[in-house]
């Protein structure tokens, strides 16, 4: 399980006292926080956001879905590309941030490279990450002309390539 304490005591020693109800937190002898007990699935975590620096409290209000919205009105690759960056991360927020920095290539880019260049990832990697869309925007490999995709013909009859005996040099009777 984990907990939050205050930003400002990162890399600080501090105590901790744990009862069967609660988790405090204590920084020479002052009482920092305290959290009710979790209890259920190892990972589980608990944060008050006023223990976040400022710059992570802007995260507190987005969501999964938000950043999929967005995604789907750019288009399908590139919300199939968020889904996958926010499924990567053991904690769904931890992918916010690529999340936004890979819309915020659309604005550098356009929404038609964007697309192209997840879609490029897509091909290499069913779970793109974000460096990997921007290296293909960057390279410019997302203006590569694709081959067409080969069309596909269905018959009733199944049938292979034969080789024959002469193939491997071997008479036949035929002959």
């Amino acid at each position: 399980m984990n907990y939050s304490a205050p930003h400002e005591y990162i890399k600080r020693k501090v105590d901790v006292r744990v009862t069967r109800q609660v988790i405090e937190v204590f920084y020479n002898q002052h009482r920092l926080c305290s959290h009710p007990r979790l209890y259920g699935h190892p990972g589980q975590y608990s944060t008050t956001e006023s223990h976040m620096p400022p710059d992570h409290q802007a995260f507190v209000q987005w969501n999964a879905e938000r950043f999929i919205v967005w995604a789907r009105k750019i288009g399908p690759c590139t919300e199939i590309t968020v889904k996958a960056i926010l499924s990567s991360h053991r904690i769904e927020q931890q992918g916010y941030k690529s999340c936004l920095a890979l819309i915020k290539l659309a604005d550098t880019h356009s929404i038609t490279r964007l697309e192209a260049a997840c879609r490029k990832a897509l091909s290499y990697t069913p779970a793109p990450s974000f460096k990997s869309v921007k290296t293909i925007l960057s390279t410019g490999q997302d203006k590569a002309i694709d081959e067409p995709e080969p069309v596909s013909i269905t018959t009733t009859e199944t049938y292979g390539f034969v080789r024959g005996a002469g193939y491997y040099g071997r008479k036949t009777d035929d002959k």
